[in-house]
Protein backbone atom coordinates (compact mmCIF):
# COMPACT_ATOMS: atom_id res chain seq x y z
CA UNK A 1 0.00 0.00 0.00
CA UNK A 2 2.46 2.54 1.14
CA UNK A 3 4.33 1.99 -2.52
CA UNK A 4 0.39 2.19 -4.27
CA UNK A 5 0.91 5.56 -2.29
CA UNK A 6 3.91 6.69 -3.10
CA UNK A 7 3.47 6.22 -7.09
CA UNK A 8 0.40 8.11 -6.93
CA UNK A 9 1.99 10.89 -5.50
CA UNK A 10 4.60 10.47 -7.44
CA UNK A 11 2.31 10.47 -10.57
CA UNK A 12 0.60 13.64 -9.53
CA UNK A 13 3.62 15.46 -8.73
CA UNK A 14 5.19 14.91 -12.30
CA UNK A 15 1.69 16.34 -14.02
CA UNK A 16 1.91 19.27 -11.40
CA UNK A 17 5.02 20.20 -12.84
CA UNK A 18 4.49 19.43 -17.02
CA UNK A 19 1.18 21.76 -16.31
CA UNK A 20 1.87 25.89 -16.32
CA UNK A 21 1.08 27.14 -13.03
CA UNK A 22 -2.40 26.97 -12.46
CA UNK A 23 -3.80 27.73 -9.16
CA UNK A 24 -7.35 26.39 -7.46
CA UNK A 25 -9.09 29.75 -7.20
CA UNK A 26 -7.58 30.44 -11.74
CA UNK A 27 -10.70 30.21 -13.87
CA UNK A 28 -11.23 27.51 -16.24
CA UNK A 29 -10.75 28.97 -20.18
CA UNK A 30 -12.43 27.49 -23.46
CA UNK A 31 -10.10 24.71 -24.96
CA UNK A 32 -8.97 23.79 -21.36
CA UNK A 33 -8.85 19.91 -21.22
CA UNK A 34 -10.25 18.80 -17.28
CA UNK A 35 -10.74 15.54 -15.87
CA UNK A 36 -14.00 15.02 -13.76
CA UNK A 37 -14.22 12.63 -10.99
CA UNK A 38 -16.79 11.61 -8.91
CA UNK A 39 -16.65 9.84 -5.14
CA UNK A 40 -16.93 6.29 -5.19
CA UNK A 41 -18.19 6.34 -8.81
CA UNK A 42 -15.85 5.25 -11.34
CA UNK A 43 -17.93 4.93 -14.11
CA UNK A 44 -18.89 8.83 -13.77
CA UNK A 45 -14.75 9.48 -14.42
CA UNK A 46 -14.81 11.87 -17.36
CA UNK A 47 -11.82 13.38 -19.83
CA UNK A 48 -13.49 16.45 -21.27
CA UNK A 49 -12.16 19.75 -23.18
CA UNK A 50 -13.67 23.16 -22.71
CA UNK A 51 -15.79 23.73 -25.83
CA UNK A 52 -16.02 27.27 -27.68
CA UNK A 53 -19.56 27.55 -25.67
CA UNK A 54 -17.43 27.16 -22.56
CA UNK A 55 -19.35 23.98 -21.74
CA UNK A 56 -18.29 20.08 -21.07
CA UNK A 57 -20.42 17.10 -21.80
CA UNK A 58 -20.66 14.81 -18.42
CA UNK A 59 -22.30 11.65 -18.14
CA UNK A 60 -25.71 11.57 -16.56
CA UNK A 61 -26.25 15.17 -16.53
CA UNK A 62 -25.49 16.40 -19.90
CA UNK A 63 -23.50 19.71 -21.04
CA UNK A 64 -22.41 21.91 -17.77
CA UNK A 65 -21.02 25.42 -18.72
CA UNK A 66 -17.69 25.57 -16.91
CA UNK A 67 -15.66 28.49 -18.10
CA UNK A 68 -15.11 31.28 -16.10
CA UNK A 69 -15.30 29.28 -13.25
CA UNK A 70 -12.38 27.95 -10.82
CA UNK A 71 -11.78 24.13 -10.74
CA UNK A 72 -14.11 23.95 -7.52
CA UNK A 73 -16.75 26.00 -8.58
CA UNK A 74 -16.81 23.80 -11.75
CA UNK A 75 -16.75 20.90 -9.49
CA UNK A 76 -19.65 22.64 -7.30
CA UNK A 77 -22.03 23.40 -10.36
CA UNK A 78 -21.72 19.67 -11.99
CA UNK A 79 -22.20 18.26 -8.25
CA UNK A 80 -25.61 20.59 -8.22
CA UNK A 81 -26.49 18.98 -11.64
CA UNK A 82 -26.22 15.58 -10.28
CA UNK A 83 -28.57 16.44 -7.76
CA UNK A 84 -30.94 18.17 -9.43
CA UNK A 85 -31.60 15.55 -12.13
CA UNK A 86 -31.80 13.21 -8.80
CA UNK A 87 -28.64 10.77 -10.09
CA UNK A 88 -27.20 10.96 -6.86
CA UNK A 89 -28.05 12.64 -3.03
CA UNK A 90 -24.62 13.79 -1.89
CA UNK A 91 -21.88 13.42 -4.66
CA UNK A 92 -18.58 14.63 -4.02
CA UNK A 93 -17.17 15.58 -7.20
CA UNK A 94 -13.61 17.15 -8.17
CA UNK A 95 -12.54 18.62 -11.62
CA UNK A 96 -8.60 19.13 -11.79
CA UNK A 97 -7.73 20.52 -15.15
CA UNK A 98 -5.05 18.30 -17.03
CA UNK A 99 -3.86 20.28 -20.00
CA UNK A 100 -4.03 23.96 -20.16
CA UNK A 101 -4.84 26.24 -23.17
CA UNK A 102 -6.23 28.93 -22.26
CA UNK A 103 -4.33 30.50 -20.92
CA UNK A 104 -1.55 30.18 -23.53
CA UNK A 105 -0.86 32.49 -26.47
CA UNK A 106 0.84 31.33 -29.77
CA UNK A 107 4.38 33.78 -30.84
CA UNK A 108 5.04 33.82 -34.32
CA UNK A 109 6.86 35.71 -36.81
CA UNK A 110 10.55 36.52 -36.01
CA UNK A 111 10.90 35.24 -33.14
CA UNK A 112 13.73 32.18 -32.75
CA UNK A 113 11.37 29.36 -31.29
CA UNK A 114 7.60 30.00 -32.72
CA UNK A 115 5.38 27.97 -30.91
CA UNK A 116 2.93 27.85 -28.23
CA UNK A 117 3.83 29.44 -24.76
CA UNK A 118 2.19 29.36 -20.95
CA UNK A 119 1.04 32.35 -18.94
CA UNK A 120 1.40 32.56 -15.39
CA UNK A 121 2.04 35.45 -13.14
CA UNK A 122 5.19 36.04 -13.34
CA UNK A 123 5.43 35.68 -17.38
CA UNK A 124 2.50 37.19 -18.24
CA UNK A 125 4.49 40.12 -19.69
CA UNK A 126 4.85 40.84 -23.66
CA UNK A 127 8.65 40.85 -23.04
CA UNK A 128 8.78 37.82 -20.99
CA UNK A 129 6.64 35.86 -23.80
CA UNK A 130 9.15 36.76 -26.03
CA UNK A 131 12.18 35.85 -24.09
CA UNK A 132 10.69 32.53 -23.79
CA UNK A 133 10.60 32.26 -27.72
CA UNK A 134 14.13 33.06 -27.84
CA UNK A 135 14.10 36.56 -28.35
CA UNK A 136 13.57 38.52 -31.91
CA UNK A 137 15.71 37.12 -34.81
CA UNK A 138 17.76 39.36 -36.51
CA UNK A 139 15.41 40.03 -39.49
CA UNK A 140 12.75 41.47 -36.48
CA UNK A 141 11.26 44.54 -36.10
CA UNK A 142 10.72 46.70 -33.08
CA UNK A 143 6.63 46.31 -33.19
CA UNK A 144 4.67 43.42 -33.05
CA UNK A 145 0.63 42.59 -33.83
CA UNK A 146 -1.47 41.26 -30.69
CA UNK A 147 -4.69 39.94 -31.61
CA UNK A 148 -6.46 40.29 -29.24
CA UNK A 149 -10.47 39.83 -28.96
CA UNK A 150 -10.57 39.57 -32.92
CA UNK A 151 -8.63 42.99 -33.12
CA UNK A 152 -5.05 43.91 -34.55
CA UNK A 153 -3.18 46.14 -32.01
CA UNK A 154 0.03 46.96 -32.76
CA UNK A 155 2.43 47.19 -29.86
CA UNK A 156 6.00 48.55 -29.87
CA UNK A 157 8.41 46.55 -27.82
CA UNK A 158 10.19 49.33 -26.09
CA UNK A 159 8.73 51.22 -23.27
CA UNK A 160 5.96 50.36 -20.52
CA UNK A 161 5.12 46.80 -19.75
CA UNK A 162 2.14 44.73 -22.18
CA UNK A 163 0.18 42.09 -20.58
CA UNK A 164 -1.11 39.52 -22.24
CA UNK A 165 -4.54 37.22 -21.99
CA UNK A 166 -4.77 33.66 -22.82
CA UNK A 167 -5.50 32.67 -26.18
CA UNK A 168 -4.13 35.89 -27.86
CA UNK A 169 -1.62 35.66 -30.89
CA UNK A 170 1.55 37.72 -31.32
CA UNK A 171 3.21 38.26 -34.51
CA UNK A 172 6.50 39.72 -34.65
CA UNK A 173 7.02 41.32 -37.52
CA UNK A 174 9.85 41.52 -40.11
CA UNK A 175 11.84 44.99 -39.74
CA UNK A 176 11.37 47.69 -42.22
CA UNK A 177 14.38 47.20 -45.20
CA UNK A 178 15.89 48.73 -48.12
CA UNK A 179 18.05 47.34 -51.16
CA UNK A 180 21.05 49.02 -51.96
CA UNK A 181 23.23 48.41 -55.82
CA UNK A 182 25.34 49.05 -58.10
CA UNK A 183 29.06 49.99 -56.99
CA UNK A 184 28.66 49.30 -53.69
CA UNK A 185 31.05 46.57 -51.62
CA UNK A 186 28.19 44.83 -50.55
CA UNK A 187 24.76 44.94 -52.03
CA UNK A 188 21.36 43.32 -50.53
CA UNK A 189 18.80 44.20 -48.47
CA UNK A 190 19.58 46.06 -45.18
CA UNK A 191 17.68 47.04 -41.91
CA UNK A 192 16.53 50.25 -41.86
CA UNK A 193 17.42 52.22 -38.51
CA UNK A 194 15.74 55.47 -37.14
CA UNK A 195 15.98 58.52 -39.28
CA UNK A 196 18.40 56.62 -41.08
CA UNK A 197 20.28 58.94 -44.08
CA UNK A 198 21.60 57.53 -47.61
CA UNK A 199 24.77 58.00 -46.19
CA UNK A 200 24.36 55.62 -43.81
CA UNK A 201 22.70 52.94 -45.68
CA UNK A 202 25.59 53.48 -48.36
CA UNK A 203 27.84 52.96 -45.06
CA UNK A 204 25.58 49.55 -44.26
CA UNK A 205 26.65 48.44 -47.59
CA UNK A 206 30.30 48.44 -47.26
CA UNK A 207 30.95 51.58 -48.57
CA UNK A 208 31.52 53.04 -52.68
CA UNK A 209 33.76 50.99 -54.28
CA UNK A 210 36.31 52.87 -56.30
CA UNK A 211 34.47 52.99 -59.59
CA UNK A 212 31.33 54.38 -58.25
CA UNK A 213 30.68 57.69 -56.78
CA UNK A 214 28.15 58.97 -54.18
CA UNK A 215 27.54 62.18 -56.35
CA UNK A 216 25.76 59.80 -58.83
CA UNK A 217 22.96 58.21 -57.20
CA UNK A 218 19.36 56.94 -57.86
CA UNK A 219 16.42 56.07 -55.56
CA UNK A 220 13.83 54.25 -56.38
CA UNK A 221 10.78 54.51 -54.51
CA UNK A 222 7.13 53.54 -54.17
CA UNK A 223 4.77 56.52 -54.29
CA UNK A 224 1.42 57.34 -52.52
CA UNK A 225 -0.46 56.17 -55.73
CA UNK A 226 1.42 53.12 -55.86
CA UNK A 227 3.22 53.90 -58.94
CA UNK A 228 7.47 53.87 -58.75
CA UNK A 229 9.15 56.73 -58.74
CA UNK A 230 13.21 56.97 -59.29
CA UNK A 231 15.13 60.58 -58.94
CA UNK A 232 18.33 61.86 -58.06
CA UNK A 233 19.36 61.89 -54.24
CA UNK A 234 21.70 62.92 -51.69
CA UNK A 235 23.42 61.74 -48.82
CA UNK A 236 20.86 63.55 -46.75
CA UNK A 237 18.25 62.23 -47.74
CA UNK A 238 16.01 59.52 -45.43
CA UNK A 239 15.79 56.50 -46.46
CA UNK A 240 12.39 54.63 -46.52
CA UNK A 241 10.93 50.98 -46.29
CA UNK A 242 11.73 49.40 -49.23
CA UNK A 243 13.61 52.17 -51.28
CA UNK A 244 16.26 50.73 -53.33
CA UNK A 245 19.40 52.89 -53.68
CA UNK A 246 21.84 52.54 -56.93
CA UNK A 247 25.12 53.81 -57.04
CA UNK A 248 26.25 54.34 -60.45
CA UNK A 249 30.15 54.14 -61.45
CA UNK A 250 31.79 57.75 -61.39
CA UNK A 251 32.02 60.24 -64.94
CA UNK A 252 36.17 59.76 -64.68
Amino acid sequence: MKRIAVGIFRSFFLLALALPAFAQTDKLGVGDAVRVTVHQQPDLTTDARINERGVIAVPLIGEVKVAGLSQAEAAAAIGDSFKKGQYLKNPQVTVAITTVRSRQVSVLGAVARPGRYPLDDTSSQLADVIAAAGGISAAGGDTVMVMRDGKEERVPLLGKGYALKGGETINVERAPVFYIHGEVARSGAYRIEPNMTVMQAIAAGGGVTPRGSDRRLKLRRVGTDGKLVEKDASLKDTVKADDVIFVREALF
